[in-house]
């Protein structure tokens, strides 16, 4: 009976058995799975050493084992691991005599891509300080406003950011912050010069004792996220989250023989957490860019033998956009890691540019659920797997888009989506799986907490995304949710604008979301006004207004005049209609204005103007 039984059993789950064993991907899946578990070890290895193994610590050993070695290459200069691990204990005895600078203080960092971000982060965490990440296109109230939330005593800019320090100097004097800016001299009353200091001090190595209180939960930076609604928020990242992030390399297929190329900003969790700090764990060296330059691109690649590159949707499209030439093929990159390629840029790519692993991944700074596509599958970001869902459980929820909340059902549960509907993707917030939230900022923290998900009492990472789940077990990423876009590789806030363009004199009210443009990722800036009674929009006060306060991706681009605003039962505007109508003059019958650069004023938007959008001749 007993042998009857197990044969039954056997044939019962035999189609299981044959259909997994004769998944294409199922080899792809087993070796993602073994890379997953033998980091997953590594990570709580270092959690339990005594004192705690940081990526610092990492950075150290490597020096020791390959200290001639470049670590970064960057306008014709090479800076090896000794070199940049000299020059960080320079910095760290500078900022520990002359700012009195100590283990848990929160030190920000404003400045563009160059080596002294990498021996400045350095330094700061030799002495157990965390770092806050700065925006470098940010000024004044976002400026003020990001550097007060993450509790900064201390901020550290470059030479050619003096200008917005001083816009809030004022303020910042008012509340004893030290200022230190990367020069040699300052003639500015408030405003330290910091490059003496450093070039005097000295490069013997400092003692742990100055961090021998950092643990796995010890904030190690502050990465800003526009999220929801408001100003940009201070995602903690602790020193746990350092160590995963710097994991996605490795995962990715890089190894210790590579050269990877930055060109995104080192303010944001990609070009800083995946790329400098996963370029340490691997041990490899990083060609580092000011910024991207598509004309230049694989000029650099090839000048450099760059075997692994970092992209955004829009750094695919740039290179796909450049006059073809002969030797395009002739490069050594094999792998590209990134997010928001478009499938039909995605194929343009590899068509071009030859057979390049493309790791799109999906993840949020603050969250607590992130996804990687370890295959060649095109247009995913990831794929389902018994362990990944075991180890970090999530779902798909229904969400009513109209009404911007999930949906729920009699008992007051979320609704889980079926397979191939889009859903909203949450993360059950677990011990394995935390969210620790927005520094100075425990409102919006709680916006992203969402709670009776599938049972009574659970609590869930509200990532504010659609994504979709196939009958391949493929995840695809639809689109995001709420107040939020995504533009130029930036989330933008849609509140922290409207709050600009309601400062311009003529403008009452202002409603503001993304809307799609041909044959660009993400959305761009519009905005629906409201004009004040007696007043006509006033198009140069307007640009004015948003080029002195906010970043040129966070610009609304377009304008559309309205004489009143539609808004929800409770009282919020509505924008899923305002989105469908775009921008197209012919099928909006409002007025609508354009942001002209050049004229530095918004101008009526034509049907010619509109046309020139959709075929490029103008560049957004």
């Amino acid at each position: 009976m007993y042998i009857w039984f197990t044969i039954i059993a056997g044939l019962a789950v035999l189609p299981f058995l044959l259909k997994t064993l004769f998944d294409p991907y199922f080899g792809q899946d087993c070796s993602y799975i073994f890379k997953a578990i033998k980091l997953g070890i590594r990570l709580q290895i270092y959690k339990k050493k005594n004192p705690f193994y940081s990526i610092l610590d990492c950075f150290l050993d490597t020096v020791k084992k390959q200290p001639n070695k470049t670590f970064l290459h960057f306008e014709g200069t090479s800076h090896s691991y000794i070199e940049v691990d000299k020059q960080s204990n320079k910095v760290a005895r500078a900022l520990n005599t002359h700012a009195n600078v100590k283990e848990g203080d929160t030190v920000a960092l404003f400045m563009g891509n160059e080596p002294s971000y990498a021996w400045i982060w350095l330094g700061l965490a030799k002495l157990g300080c965390a770092t806050a990440l700065l925006n470098f296109n940010i000024r004044s109230k976002s400026l003020l406003h990001c550097f007060s939330c993450c509790g900064a005593r201390v901020i550290i800019a470059a030479a050619e950011l003096k200008g917005a320090v001083e816009e809030v100097l004022p303020t910042l004097k008012q509340q004893g912050i030290s200022v230190y800016l990367l020069s040699e001299e300052c003639s500015v009353e408030g405003i330290n010069p910091l490059s003496e200091h450093i070039a005097q001090a000295s490069d013997t190595p400092l003692s742990a004792d100055f961090r021998a209180n950092i643990t796995s939960k010890s904030p190690a930076l502050y990465i800003y996220t526009s999220g929801t609604t408001g100003l940009p928020k201070a995602a903690l990242v602790t020193q746990e989250r350092v160590w995963a992030a710097s994991f996605i390399q490795a995962v990715s297929g890089v190894t210790s023989e590579d050269v990877f190329y930055i060109n995104l900003p080192l303010y944001h969790s990609a070009g800083f957490l995946i790329g400098l700090t996963g370029a340490i764990e691997r041990g490899i060296t990083v060609v580092l860019r000011t910024k991207f330059s598509a004309s230049q691109f694989w000029e650099d690649c090839r000048k450099h033998n760059v075997t692994v590159m970092q992209y955004i949707g829009e750094t695919m499209r740039y290179l796909c956009n450049t006059p073809m030439k002969d030797n395009e093929k002739d490069h050594k990159v094999r792998i590209a890691i990134g997010n928001g390629a478009r499938s039909d840029i995605w194929r343009e790519f590899l068509n071009r540019f030859g057979d390049i692993a493309v790791r799109e991944l999906y993840a949020a700074t603050e969250g607590n659920i992130g996804f990687i596509n370890y295959t060649s599958k095109i247009g995913v970001v990831g794929r389902v797997n018994f362990l990944h869902r075991r180890m970090f459980p999530y779902t798909l929820i229904k969400f009513d888009i109209e009404k911007e909340e999930p949906v729920r059902n009699s008992k007051g549960l979320c609704i889980q989506a079926t397979k191939g509907e889009a859903g909203l993707l949450v993360g059950k917030i677990t011990k394995r799986s935390p969210f620790v939230g927005y520094a100075g900022n425990d409102q919006q923290t709680e916006k992203k907490r969402l709670r009776d998900v599938l049972q009574k009492g659970d609590l869930y990472f509200n990532t504010g995304d659609l994504l979709r789940i196939d009958e391949q077990n493929f995840v695809q990423f639809q689109d995001r949710v709420g107040d939020t876009f995504r533009w130029k590789g930036e989330n933008v806030a849609t509140t922290e604008v409207a709050d600009i363009l309601t400062m311009v004199d003529c403008i009452e009210e202002a409603n503001v979301y993304g809307v799609k443009v041909e044959g660009h990722e993400g959305r761009i800036g519009m905005a629906a006004v409201k004009v004040e009674e007696g007043k006509e929009f006033d198009g140069a006060s307007t640009f004015s207004q948003v080029a002195s306060y906010l970043p040129a991706y966070a610009r609304p681009r377009f304008i559309r005049i309205q004489s009143s605003f539609e808004m929800t039962g409770t009282f919020k505007m509505k924008k899923v209609t305002l989105v469908e109508e775009g921008f197209n003059p012919a099928a909006v019958q409002d007025p609508l204005y354009f942001l002209d650069p050049a004229k530095k004023t918004y101008v009526p938007l034509t049907e010619e103007i509109y046309s020139s959008i959709n075929t490029r001749e103008i560049k957004l």
